[in-house]
């Protein structure tokens, strides 16, 4: 059975990423694992807010800060004394650098499920960690978002999607 004792988080804050929170308390409950809660910033906000206001890019930290700091109840926060950590980059590069440096067991997070044009634009950061990720990743869909979507397949049309 897999020892997964410390458990990266990242967090963009949407309802996607709120589940793989949920998903990744649950584990960290189960295993009695330490987890890692990261938020990755957008890196050109933070060079803009060094070109004004002395004090700009500070507050903007604080409000990233406490939003990152809810994520989790009182109670949890007490239960699994949580790393919160903050980074500006490139939001795979600086999952995988966070897991490698941390020697992370196991990695937890959302996939907001793009596809077709957009998927080709912008591409997947899920998919980018899982492939250069140095442990397991569990990528976890909106239970939500999921579920809205009525997708039936029988092998006839397996097939036929195959052959096309």
């Amino acid at each position: 059975m897999a020892s997964w004792q410390r458990i990266l988080v990242p967090v963009d804050f949407s309802e996607t990423s709120q589940s793989a929170v949920r998903q990744a308390v649950d584990f960290a409950a189960s295993f009695r694992s330490s987890l890692i809660l990261l938020h990755v910033g957008d890196k050109a906000a933070a060079d803009v807010a060094t070109e004004f206001p002395l004090g700009l890019e500070a507050s903007l930290l604080d409000a990233e800060r406490e939003r990152l700091l809810k994520v989790l109840t009182p109670a949890e926060q007490a239960q699994f004394h949580p790393e919160f950590v903050i980074v500006a980059g490139s939001p795979a590069n600086e999952i995988v650098r966070c897991a490698s440096e941390r020697e992370v067991d196991l990695i937890v997070m959302g996939t907001h499920g793009r596809s077709g044009v957009s998927h080709m634009l912008i591409g997947s950061v899920a998919e980018r960690v899982i492939r250069s990720a140095p442990c397991p990743v569990l990528v976890v869909r909106n239970s939500e978002l999921a579920t809205a979507v009525d997708v039936t397949s029988t092998p006839d049309s397996v097939g036929s999607a195959l052959n096309a």
